[in-house]
């Protein structure tokens, strides 16, 4: 009954499992690590557990989803360079002429 699931990991080749590129793994285990969290809160706090499991059972789908297109979309190292993008300056404002006349 055991099944294997085939990581494909060649040399200098990122890691893939099941469509996940690289970090996206990462990303998908701590998603389900916080949804386990949440579950236990609710638990705790005495909501009734068909309504727990439901919840966590909707957020635990829209995560998978969202993974999954991120993935699709920006592959294996594009989100790190669309962050790297998005943080560079659009224009370099100097107030002083003092940095061009220096010899």
């Amino acid at each position: 009954m055991a099944t294997l699931y085939k990581v494909n990991k060649g040399i200098n080749q990122s890691i893939e499992f099941k469509g996940l590129k690289a970090q996206y793994i990462w990303y998908l285990g701590a998603g389900i690590i916080a949804l386990l969290i949440i579950f236990a809160g609710l638990f705790i706090l005495g909501l009734p557990s068909l309504l727990c499991v439901g919840l966590i059972a909707g957020l635990g789908t829209l995560l998978i989803i969202k993974t999954y297109s991120l993935s699709r979309k920006y592959g294996e190292h594009g989100m790190m360079k669309a962050f790297a993008r998005r943080q560079l300056p659009k224009a370099l404002k100097n107030s002083s002429r003092r940095m061009f006349m220096r010899k």
